[in-house]
């Protein structure tokens, strides 16, 4: 990959007058830089949206060096790991009652990076497979988890 994700947002932070250090670490094949900072707080901002905004911003500006960039997931104090984590085990129970039950289960509106880690999660599970529905008048969409049809 000739773009540095690391770099490009290390350059963001020092930019935008924050004092950060930025790991890398691998997440279930995707690249997570995690932000080390006194203060998370700033930098994750009202649910998380500074934080989501400064990945986006990230992703764009990879993209725009390299369109083969894979998207990279940003993190500050384990506060995405945190969500990612709950999301999963709410998913995973709602998985369970499609499987006893053979209904659908629909899902709260959830973000594209959230729907995109359901979608991951399920992908190869046999028995569900997942929709994403928009809900009128939002950015966001719900998910549908429902039996396989086979």
């Amino acid at each position: 990959m000739s773009a540095q994700p690391k770099i490009i947002l290390e350059k963001i932070l020092g930019t935008l007058g924050f004092a950060a250090t930025v790991e890398e670490h691998q997440l279930g094949g995707d690249l997570m830089l995690d932000v080390k900072i006194p203060e998370p707080g700033r930098l994750i901002g009202r649910q998380g949206q500074t934080l989501t905004d400064l990945q986006y911003l990230v992703n764009r500006i990879l993209f725009q060096q390299d369109q083969s960039a894979p998207k990279i997931m940003v993190d500050v104090g384990g506060y995405r790991i945190e969500l990612r984590d709950a999301l999963l085990k709410k998913v995973g129970e709602a998985a369970e009652k499609v499987r006893r039950w053979g209904e659908p289960v629909e899902l709260e509106p959830l973000s594209a990076y959230e729907r995109r880690t359901v979608h991951q999660a399920l992908k190869d599970d046999p028995d569900i497979e997942t929709q994403s529905i928009e809900v009128d008048g939002t950015e966001k969409k719900v998910l549908l988890l429902r039996p396989k049809r086979r």
